[in-house]
C-alpha cells in the first residue's frame, strides 16, 4: 500500500465532538504533567482562543529526558518483534481514539475533519508497516579464518520536533522507526498544535512502558533546550530550512545526529503532450492539498505554452469548486491557513505580486470575516526573478510558469538552493522519466505526486535536508554502526593459512 498525501475525497465528514474539558497534559515517564505556565491554543477558523497546553520548563524537559535514558536499557532489550507488537499498539490506539483525535486536529490546525480522519488513520497505518521493516546483521565475511559483521545499535535518547502542518503524521514518522530502532522518545508538538500529540500520549500511557515515549509541550524556548541537551543522541526535525540551521548549530557542541526535513521550493514541469482535463485535478492536488501548507507541494508550476491556457483555465474551474471553510463545517475540501503568522507572510507575498502588477488568473483578494483563510491564487506567469517564484509561499499561492524550451525549464527548476521533491508530467512516461532524471531533487514523481510509504526512503538535496526518512534507509538513521571482526582461532595460535592470516601486522597495528 501507498499513501498519498494529495486528492481528498469528496466522503462526509464524521460527526464527532472535543469531549469534556479536562485539562490537557504532558507525559512524562508515563505520568500526567503539567505546568504553570500556559500556552493559548488559537482556532485557525475564527481566530479565537479556545484551550490551553502546558508550556514546559527547562527542568521539566530534562524530567523527560532522564525518564528516557532510564527506560533506554530496557526497551533497546526487546526483541524487535517485542517491539514491532508495541508500533502495533500504537497503531491499536490510534483506530480506538481516532474520532477524539481527528476532532481536536481540525480544531487546532483547521483541516477539514474528513482529512483529519485520513490523517490519524495514516499515522496508524505507518506504524503497522513501518514495523515490518528490519536491520539484520549484516555478514562481510565468513570464511575458515575469520568472520566480519555489522551490526546496528540505537542511538539511545531522540529529540522528536514536529511542525504544526502535520502534526500526529509527522510524529509517528519519528516516533515508529525511533522506538522500532531501540530508541526512546521526547517528542516535542508545535505551539501551534500541541494538542492531538498530547491527547495521544494520554491515550498512550499503561499501553507503552513507562519513559519510552514522553511528549513535552513549550513554546520557542523548548526546542533549542532539546538541540542543546546533552542527553538527548539525535535530534529529527521537521521544519523551515532557516529554523534548521540554527538546529544543526545548537546540536554541533554535543555532535548530536540529526535528519533535518526541510523547506522546499518543488516545482512541476508539464510538457506539450498532456492530457488536460486528466492531469488537471492531480496538479491542482498536487499544489494546494492542506491548503498548500506542506514542504512536498508543488510551489512553482512550469507549463508547456502548448498546454498553458487550457491548464490555465482547467485549474481556475477546479479552484472555483472547491469549497473552503472552517474545516468542521459539511463538504469543505480546504481549511484555514494555520496561524496568523505565516497568514502575515502569505499576505505580503500577494501584496508584492500586487505591487509588480502580477496577473492573478484566480483569488488575490483577501476575503473579510473571520479566521486566517486565504483563497487558492494562482499568478500568471510571473518573472522568474519574482518573490512568489523564489521563496516557498507555503500557503495556496501558486506562480505558474510558461515555457517553450525544455532544457529551460530544467534549468530554472534547477535554479534554486532547494531540492526536496519535483514532479515531470506527459503523455510519454519514458519522455517524462528522462526528464526525471535531470531534475536535482530527493525525489522525483513521474505523471503522479505525493505517493509516499514507509518503504519509500525519502531525502532532501542541497538545503532541503540531511539524512533519510522512511525505509529501511531512513531506520539506519535511528541507529549507529559497530562492526564485530573476529579471528576463529583462539588467540595467540598461529594463522590458519596466509590466505586468511593476510599481510603480517605493521608496527603502528600492534603498537609497537
Amino acid at each position: 500500500m501507498t499513501a498519498t498525501l494529495n486528492k481528498p475525497s469528496p466522503a462526509r465528514a464524521p460527526q464527532t465532538r472535543l469531549g469534556d474539558n479536562a485539562p490537557f497534559t504532558m507525559t512524562i515517564g508515563g505520568r500526567a504533567v503539567s505546568s504553570p505556565m500556559l500556552l493559548t491554543l488559537v482556532d485557525p477558523a475564527t481566530g479565537e482562543a479556545f484551550a490551553q497546553a502546558p508550556d514546559a520548563a527547562a527542568e521539566q524537559l530534562s524530567s523527560a529526558v532522564a525518564a528516557a535514558r532510564d527506560a533506554q536499557p530496557g526497551w533497546s532489550a526487546r526483541s524487535m518483534d517485542e517491539r514491532r507488537a508495541m508500533l502495533g499498539a500504537i497503531a491499536g490506539a490510534l483506530m480506538a481514539h481516532g474520532e477524539e483525535l481527528a476532532a481536536l486536529l481540525t480544531r487546532e490546525q483547521g483541516k477539514p475533519l474528513a482529512r483529519a480522519v485520513e490523517e490519524v488513520q495514516l499515522s496508524a497505518y505507518w506504524c503497522a508497516e513501518t514495523a515490518r521493516l528490519d536491520l539484520p546483521v549484516e555478514t562481510i565475511t565468513d570464511d575458515t579464518g575469520s568472520r566480519v559483521t555489522l551490526e546496528r545499535l540505537p542511538l539511545g535518547v531522540v529529540g522528536a520536533i514536529v511542525p504544526w502542518n502535520f502534526p500526529i503524521a509527522m510524529a509517528i514518522f519519528k516516533i515508529a522507526p525511533a522506538l522500532l530502532a531501540g530508541n526512546t522518545v521526547v517528542v516535542k508538538p508545535s505551539p501551534f498544535t500541541p494538542l492531538t500529540l498530547l491527547k495521544l500520549g494520554e491515550r498512550l500511557r499503561g499501553v507503552l512502558p513507562d519513559g519510552v515515549l514522553n511528549v513535552v509541550s513549550g513554546g520557542n524556548g523548548l526546542g533549542p533546550w532539546m538541540t542543546e541537551h546533552p542527553g538527548i543522541d539525535k535530534i529529527s526535525f521537521t521544519g523551515a530550512t532557516a529554523t534548521g540551521r540554527e538546529v544543526m548549530a545548537a546540536a554541533a557542541p554535543t555532535l548530536k545526529r540529526l535528519t533535518l526535513e526541510l523547506g522546499g521550493n518543488d516545482a512541476a514541469i508539464v510538457l506539450d503532450d498532456i492530457d488536460v482535463e486528466a492531469v488537471a485535478p492531480l496538479l491542482f492536488w498536487g499544489a494546494f492539498a492542506n491548503s498548500a501548507q506542506f514542504c512536498l507541494a508543488i510551489k512553482r508550476l512550469y507549463v508547456h505554452d502548448a498546454v498553458y491556457d487550457r491548464l490555465a483555465a482547467a485549474l481556475v474551474r477546479i479552484a472555483a469548486d472547491t469549497p473552503m471553510g472552517p474545516g468542521t463545517r459539511e463538504g469543505v475540501l480546504l481549511g484555514p491557513i494555520q496561524n496568523q503568522a505565516q497568514h502575515d507572510r502569505l499576505r505580503v507575498m500577494l501584496e508584492d505580486c500586487r505591487a509588480r502588477a502580477q496577473r492573478f488568473l484566480c483569488g488575490g483578494k483577501l476575503p473579510e470575516g473571520p479566521g486566517f483563510f486565504f483563497p487558492v491564487t494562482i499568478v500568471d506567469n510571473p518573472p522568474e526573478t519574482s518573490a512568489v517564484v523564489q521563496r516557498e509561499a507555503f500557503g495556496p499561492l501558486l506562480p505558474m510558469l510558461r515555457f517553450s524550451d525544455l532544457d529551460d525549464a530544467v534549468r530554472r527548476a534547477n535554479g534554486t538552493p532547494f531540492g526536496l521533491g519535483a514532479s515531470v508530467w506527459s503523455g510519454d512516461p519514458e519522455r517524462a522519466l528522462a526528464v526525471a532524471r535531470r531534475l536535482q531533487a530527493g525525489t522525483v514523481w513521474v505523471n503522479e505526486i505525493h505517493t509516499i510509504a514507509p518503504h519509500k526512503p525519502m531525502a532532501g538535496h542541497k538545503q532541503s535536508g540531511i539524512g533519510v526518512e522512511f525505509g529501511v534507509d531512513g531506520l539506519r538513521e535511528f541507529t549507529q554502526a559497530r562492526l564485530i571482526s573476529m579471528r576463529k582461532a583462539p588467540a595467540g595460535s598461529p594463522p590458519v593459512s596466509p590466505e586468511t592470516a593476510g599481510a603480517a601486522p605493521s608496527s603502528a597495528a600492534t603498537g609497537a
